[in-house]
């Protein structure tokens, strides 16, 4: 026999499933966290509307989805500008009649057009599907592989990591 025929083969399927079950576990928490944001900001649940105040952990969450923080940073107290003195400039002559129209008043909104709401709702769907198959995921990473104890430790740092780096 030659040297090349008696090595084993690299179990190339079996180290594919081993690297997508180690980084979906770790990934998995964060997955979750922006498919369920995600939805609820299809609807703009975490803004403010007319007559709709969204909840504080709506607009918090949608923060973190949006713009990677929990909550926004406090203002500080604005310091006047000082301003330079502008030079007298005569207004170009076609801008002061645009300027002087009388306001329109707003024609009542109609509702977003059928499409919108259908890709909408279609979105909403796939954020749900979205959160059952990671959560299959997990549940499958963590009771019916060979390494539970392995994936567990990495579902735990998966979930553990955002948050320290959100604190820090």
């Amino acid at each position: 026999m030659t040297e090349t025929a008696r090595r084993k083969p690299i179990a190339w399927p079996m180290l594919i499933r081993q690297g997508h079950l180690f980084l979906g576990m770790i990934i998995a928490p964060s997955i979750l966290m922006f498919a369920i944001t995600g939805g609820l900001q299809i609807f703009r649940l975490q803004e403010s509307h007319e007559g709709y105040t969204p909840p504080a952990v709506l607009e918090r969450f949608g923060r973190l989805h949006k713009d990677q923080v929990f909550s926004l940073p406090k203002k500080r107290a604005a310091e006047p500008a000082q301003r330079a003195p502008e030079p007298a400039v005569a207004a170009p002559a076609a801008v002061a009649p645009a300027a002087a129209a009388p306001a329109q008043a707003e024609a009542p909104r109609a509702g977003p057009p059928l499409s919108k709401r259908l890709l909408q709702w279609f979105f909403t769907l796939v954020a749900v599907g979205l959160v059952l198959t990671t959560l299959l995921g997990v549940w499958m990473g963590v009771m019916l592989s060979r390494w539970k104890v392995t994936a567990r430790w990495l579902l735990l740092a998966g979930t553990v990591l955002p948050v320290l780096f959100l604190l820090v």
